[in-house]
C-alpha cells in the first residue's frame, strides 16, 4: 500500500502524541514528535542561560540556531526518545519550565524557520505521523490525513496534572490549568503559524473517549482516506 504522511495538530495536552505514537505502531509508520523539537530548543536556551521567565536573548539564539540538531532514535524498550546534538535529552525536556519555554521560543520565525525545514527533510519518503501546533497547516499543507484534536481545558489539565504525579513531581493542579491556558492563548495568538484547525482536517474532541476509543476512530477514518485513494 502507498504510504502518506499524517498530520496531527490540537491544543496542549490533547494527547496529541498518544494517537500519533499509536497510529505509526499500527501502521509501520515513522513517528515525529514535533512538539519534543521545540522542546529541545527551550531546553538550548535555558541551558546556555538565553532565556529566563521574563525574556528570550533572541540575538544569541538566532546566532546559533542552525547548530541545533534534533534527532529521535528508539530505545531498548522501543520508546522513542529525543536526542539534542547527539545528547539523549527525553527526561530534561518533559519539564513544566521546558514546556513553557517552547511554547515560548516556537513563537520566533526564525525558530519555526529552521524547524520546519528538519520536519519537512523527515516526511520527505512519506510514512511519516506527525504532531505539533501547525502540522497540518504549515508543515505538511498536502498531508493526505490530518486530524485535529479538542478538549476542554480542565479535561486537559488533569491529564497532564496526572501524568507529572506519575513521574514523582509536586504540581499543583491550579498551576497545571492556568499554564495550559497560558498556552493555548499564546499558541492561538501569535503571529508566526498561529494554531487552527486546517480546512481539511476532521476535528475529534477527545474529552471523553479512551486511547483506544480515540484510535480506532483514527485508524477507521486512514483506512477510508486510503481506500479512496487507491
Amino acid at each position: 500500500m502507498k504510504k502518506i504522511n499524517i498530520a496531527i495538530d490540537g491544543f496542549s495536552s490533547c494527547g496529541k502524541s498518544t494517537i500519533a505514537k499509536g497510529l505509526a505502531k499500527e501502521l509501520g509508520y515513522t513517528y515525529i514528535d514535533s512538539g519534543a523539537m521545540y522542546r529541545a530548543v527551550s531546553l538550548f536556551a535555558l541551558q546556555n542561560g538565553w532565556m529566563n521567565n521574563a525574556e528570550i536573548n533572541e540575538a544569541a539564539l538566532k546566532q546559533h540556531i542552525s547548530g541545533i540538531k534534533i534527532s529521535f532514535r528508539t530505545n531498548e524498550f522501543g520508546q522513542q526518545e529525543t536526542y539534542l546534538n547527539g545528547q539523549n535529552v527525553e527526561h530534561l525536556i518533559r519539564t513544566l519550565e521546558v514546556a513553557n519555554g517552547a511554547s515560548r521560543v516556537s513563537t520566533l520565525g526564525f525558530v519555526r524557520k529552521e524547524l520546519v525545514r528538519q520536519q519537512q527533510e523527515m516526511g520527505k519518503e512519506k510514512g511519516v505521523v506527525m504532531d505539533g501546533r501547525d502540522i497540518g497547516t504549515v508543515v505538511f499543507p498536502d498531508a493526505e490525513f490530518k486530524i485535529f484534536l479538542t478538549a476542554s481545558p480542565e479535561v486537559r489539565a488533569q491529564r497532564r496534572f496526572d501524568e507529572m504525579k506519575a513521574k514523582g513531581e509536586n504540581p499543583s493542579y491550579e498551576d497545571v490549568l492556568a499554564n495550559v491556558k497560558e498556552r493555548d492563548h499564546r499558541d492561538s495568538n501569535r503571529t508566526e503559524s498561529p494554531l487552527r484547525k486546517a480546512d481539511d482536517a476532521l476535528e475529534l474532541d477527545n474529552s471523553h473517549l479512551t486511547i483506544d476509543e480515540q484510535l480506532q476512530w483514527a485508524l477507521n477514518k486512514f483506512n477510508k482516506i486510503t481506500q479512496q485513494n487507491e
